[in-house]
């Protein structure tokens, strides 16, 4: 993390918070739902792959 951002906890009370701030704060919640939701893909996949090789065979 570099200096100019800003640490930010889920909840946090925004009253005092500028537009600008707040538009950056969106935009690291994106970033971050992107970076999970890749994650949550992969791992859904690996799972799926997972269950066909470990599926008893009927």
């Amino acid at each position: 993390m570099n200096q100019s951002e800003t640490v930010f906890q889920i909840g946090d009370d925004l009253y005092g918070i500028s537009v600008a701030e707040l538009k950056s704060r969106v935009g690291v919640l994106k970033a971050e739902i992107e970076r999970i939701e890749t994650e949550l893909a992969k791992k859904e996949t690996e799972l799926s792959a997972a269950d066909l090789l470990f599926k008893p065979k009927s």
